[in-house]
């Protein structure tokens, strides 16, 4: 646990990991806390009946062993592979520690994905078992042909559903007493699918261990969590790591409790709804929910909530919306950085360090991150670099799955290396440019999109924008900007002027958008990330047919 100091420095310098031999994420997230009976751990708001259930620890304990047991019946144990394809919900969460309990190995995955997505993580990791609910029970029955290693299809159901086991037949039938394996810290846990968006997915094989990596960047960001009445939600999928192992794990790790619920659809009102409802304190809200957010009128004279800490990350926040977090949501939103690899190793505490707008932040204590050049070496201050995290680190992933290619090609010596491009100022922080393959080189200067979307979003008629660098006849790139716009405004040539000037104002001459489209919608992840390649490859082809 982080020991806050008066300054960062003093609280990278007080900070000690502290890994044991053997550790199980299940006995350490649930188990420990059972002892006091009526200690909440988890808020289920199901948002088609509109109803709440509260689940303790102690209650999550029996109802985890009773599936382990029915679990380990059906034949998964040591090292097996089980798929979970599920929402924000209790099933969930008992899934992953019923599975942790045995020693196997979750895979989390988004219930929006098509059957090729799940044809392709559930074959590659050779699942064993699925869990699935009836929405998306058709998808996993079509591609079963195709999966040889599945042998079990449990559904999430009310009622029975032809041959497959039911979710909560398995918690009646099984005991409520279980020993949980004595799993090593090394010992694999989880497997998380990175996104793909350069080549085809790659399963980020986590050990026990991460958890514990993890919690420095949780602590940190949140103003050193636990604090007396804290509770948490984020609308991230407990498919993707922001949303398992940055909050739901972590939070449970120091014993508080955890908001689950995800909209269908991202409702910023329904959003601050939930946050008065349930009175919750603490929030990782990603850039995009934010921004939306940002659209509500008035939301602190309309709904009574009291938030303590907001975290953010996957996007750069810029100016106006920190600014709007002040005024609006009563915090300082601390923005942080990782990805699927290495999570949560660079970030923000506003109680110890000053927060740059715009800025990264600085590495979290316990974690080594450079910026490098491509032979490894450290890259100058204030130059653009990629960013790497040095092994050993109890948060860095074991490997990829069945992949010790990529896994060999993710490293220089020790440093892992993360594909995203910064550059670090005098004062240690860390500024976001983009991916590698997002770096814009137009007429010999290189330009980082991050800095100049930043730059954009602080005009007071765009909402959100991405930059990507289109080709040009003359120029070979030009830097290009899509922007949607804020309600009110339309788009116009002197709106396209006074964007243009705003940004030869704030950077330098050669960085403004010498092209600029409106756009009503922009391509965006399923975790809410902008798809800046989907872009690119747009105006090549737009290129490739007006060259003819």
């Amino acid at each position: 646990m982080l020991k806050p100091g008066k300054t960062y420095q003093e609280t990278v310098e007080r900070f000690r990991w502290e890994i044991p031999d053997y550790y199980n994420i299940a006995v350490d997230i649930c188990d420990k806390h059972a002892q006091a009976p009526s200690r909440r751990a988890l808020i289920y708001h199901d948002e088609e009946t509109d109803t709440v259930t509260e689940y303790t620890f102690a209650q999550l304990k029996e109802l985890s062993n009773r599936l382990a047991n029915s679990l380990q019946g059906l034949g998964l144990g040591r090292g097996d592979r089980i798929g979970i394809v599920l929402t924000q919900r209790p099933e969930t969460a008992l899934t992953h520690l019923a599975a942790y309990k045995l020693g196997a190995i979750t895979i989390p995955l988004f219930s929006l994905f098509g059957p090729d997505a799940l044809e392709y993580r559930l074959g590659d990791s050779e699942a064993k078992m699925v869990v699935v609910d009836e929405e998306n029970l058709e998808k996993i029955v079509a591609i079963r042909p195709h999966l040889p290693s599945l042998q079990q299809i449990i559904v999430v159901a009310s009622k029975p559903v032809a041959e497959f086991p039911v979710f909560a037949d398995l918690l009646q039938q099984g005991a409520e007493t279980f020993s949980p394996l004595p799993t090593r810290a090394d010992d694999p846990a989880l497997i998380i699918y990175t996104s793909g968006t350069t080549g085809s997915p790659k399963g980020a094989l986590h050990a026990h261990r991460v958890l514990l990596g993890h919690l420095p960047g949780f602590e940190f960001p949140h103003n050193f969590a636990p604090q007396p009445g804290d509770c948490f939600w984020t609308p991230a999928d407990w498919a993707w790591i922001g949303g398992l192992i940055d909050i739901l794990f972590p939070a449970w790790h120091h014993g508080l409790p955890v908001v689950a619920y995800r909209a269908r659809k991202f409702d910023p009102e329904k959003a601050f709804a939930l946050l008065a409802r349930h009175r919750i304190r603490n929030a990782f809200l990603p850039p995009t929910a934010l921004k939306m957010m940002r659209e509500v009128p008035h939301p602190r004279e309309r709904y009574r909530f009291s938030l303590r800490t907001v975290g953010s990350g996957g996007e750069s926040l810029g100016e106006e919306v920190l600014a709007w977090g002040r005024e609006e949501l009563g915090v300082t939103i601390n923005e942080f950085y990782g990805q699927t690899e290495v999570n949560l190793v660079i970030g923000n505490c506003h109680e110890v360090m000053e927060i740059k707008p715009g800025s990264m932040g600085k590495p979290i204590p316990g974690h080594q991150v450079a910026i490098i050049q491509e032979d490894g070496s450290p890259t100058p201050v204030g130059e653009i670099g990629e960013i790497a995290i040095k092994r050993p680190d109890p948060v860095m992933f074991l490997g990829y799955w069945n992949n010790p290619q990529a896994t060999a090609e993710k490293f220089i010596g020790d440093w892992a290396c993360t594909g995203d491009l910064a550059r670090m100022d005098e004062e240690g922080y860390f500024w976001f440019m983009g991916r590698k393959d997002d770096l814009i080189i137009s007429s010999g200067y290189r330009i980082g999109p991050a800095e100049v979307e930043d730059t954009i979003l602080k005009h007071p008629a765009v909402s959100m924008v991405a930059v990507i660098g289109a080709p040009h006849a003359i120029r070979g790139t030009i830097v290009k900007a899509f922007i949607r716009l804020k309600p009110g405004f339309q788009p116009s040539d002197a709106l396209t002027r006074s964007i243009q000037d705003f940004v030869k104002a704030r950077l330098a001459a050669h960085e403004y958008p010498r092209e600029i489209e409106f756009v009503e919608a922009l391509p965006l992840t399923t975790t809410g990330k902008i798809m800046r390649r989907v872009l690119r490859q747009q105006e090549e082809e737009r290129y490739r047919q007006q060259r003819g």
